[in-house]
């Protein structure tokens, strides 16, 4: 029996585009065909979307079944292809997930509904797997019926919901839908829960999937009693960049909330999330070490690291080659080879060509309010730029070699009266920002 639950449903915006995920397996194939019956929901707000990873040598006949499917029940539907990254390291299940993720974001439009089959069973193994990784509440919690998601929304509303129930409507309508013999392939470990080890559960305990399901409800409700105070703990340690929290004040805090406000912290930012090893690293080493010392962390391609007392998390990022220089007139933005790009915000170009170049030790430059020049690394070292940041950072000098600009962190005496006579500025924009 499939039911939606009315709190629920009460959230959906009234006008919103429900955009169903729709693979072509039992799940989604019976969601979609309840859906287009359920009186509660106006059929014309119903889209389908297919996406099409091409690892299956089958992939054009399920997609072609989706869209006979989705023309004999009258929901438009789109199939959407994608490239499945095979060296990201992450496993090529876990990358087919994120292209196809990343494929319904973008097809999002502002407060549209991505709305997936994820029934009771999928969470009972959700939170089975995250108790085996060792995850704290967040990670019990497992998956959410409602959480915001690209420019709108992602509903589950088949979480109380067994996978009989699909398989009865299934049956009962005469529904046919495909199967993917990767899911039969126990060298995946949810695969290895749903063909081995849950039915051996169910054998001693018939309710299993329930109680998992009702572990992760209560999981979430803990999760959420907490929330007010990781928020305020968070804030507490904030520094004007949002990549930087403040050691001294991460250790006035207790070691579990540490942690919580790290892997929060991580998480708003869109990185990849901070592994329990990750978690003991930056206790054992990154908050105890020395002043002028820099200890790190780095994992699935990010990076947390400790400078003077503050703690700097992103993405790995590449250094400017050494060797790299360019010629640039200000009308256009400039691609540096690290993916930042240099911008000249002004109505005017530059009087002459200027070289944008990679830092290669020495330089001087004769900043505003001054009347002798500095070194470079005075300078750096005065407006507290990461020694790693050093590395990437764009400098700015005109044909002669006199040192103009250091990215957009500090402007040379007469380059900075030619900006502010021309009302201009010269902006550093790093990649992903």
């Amino acid at each position: 029996m499939i039911s939606l639950d009315p709190f629920l449903l009460s959230r959906l915006p009234s006008s919103a585009r429900l955009l169903i995920a729709l693979s072509g397996g039992l799940d989604s194939t019976a969601l979609l065909h309840w859906l287009s019956q359920y009186r509660g929901i106006d059929k014309a707000r119903l889209h389908a979307m297919h996406v099409h990873h091409g690892l299956h040598s089958d992939a054009d006949q399920w997609a072609a079944q989706c869209q006979r499917f989705c023309s004999v029940i009258g929901v438009p539907m789109q199939i959407v292809n994608v490239d499945v990254a095979r060296d990201g390291g992450e496993g090529l299940e876990a990358a087919a997930r994120k292209a196809r993720y990343a494929a319904f974001a973008t097809a999002m439009n502002d407060d549209d509904v991505l709305v997936t089959a994820h029934h009771r069973d999928d969470q009972a193994e959700t939170f089975l797997l995250r108790a085996l990784r060792a995850s704290g509440p967040d990670g019990l919690a497992s998956m959410r019926p409602w959480r915001r998601f690209g420019s709108g929304w992602h509903w589950r509303p088949l979480l109380d919901v067994p996978r009989s129930g699909l398989l009865a409507h299934a049956r009962e309508h005469g529904l046919a839908w495909v199967d993917d013999p990767s899911n039969a392939d126990t060298a995946h470990d949810r695969n290895f829960l749903r063909q081995r080890v849950m039915p051996l559960l169910r054998e001693r305990w018939p309710q299993v999937d329930a109680a998992f399901a009702r572990s992760a409800a209560l999981s979430a409700g803990a999760v959420e009693l907490l929330a007010d105070e990781d928020a305020d703990a968070l804030a507490s340690a904030r520094t004007a960049d949002g990549h930087a929290l403040s050691t001294d004040a991460l250790k006035q805090l207790p070691v579990a909330r540490r942690a919580r406000v790290l892997r929060h912290w991580i998480a708003a930012l869109g990185l990849p999330s901070l592994p329990a090893e990750g978690v003991a690293q930056i206790e054992s080493q990154l908050l105890v070490a020395q002043h002028d010392t820099q200890a790190e962390f780095a994992w699935s391609g990010a990076i947390i690291r400790r400078w003077r007392d503050v703690l700097h998390v992103d993405l790995e990022r590449d250094p400017l080659p050494a060797d790299w220089r360019m010629e640039w007139d200000g009308t256009s933005p400039l691609r540096l080879p690290t993916g930042d790009v240099l911008r000249l915000e002004s109505l005017v170009a530059f009087e002459a060509w200027h070289i944008v170049h990679a830092r290669q030790g020495g330089g001087r430059i004769v900043l505003p309010g001054r009347d002798h020049s500095h070194s470079l690394k005075h300078v750096l070292q005065e407006l507290g730029v990461p020694p790693w940041q050093r590395e990437r950072l764009p400098l700015l000098s005109d044909a002669s070699g006199e040192l103009l600009a250091i990215g957009d962190l500090a402007y040379s005496a007469g380059f900075d009266a030619w900006l502010r006579q021309h009302d201009a500025r010269v902006a550093w924009i790093k990649a992903g920002d």
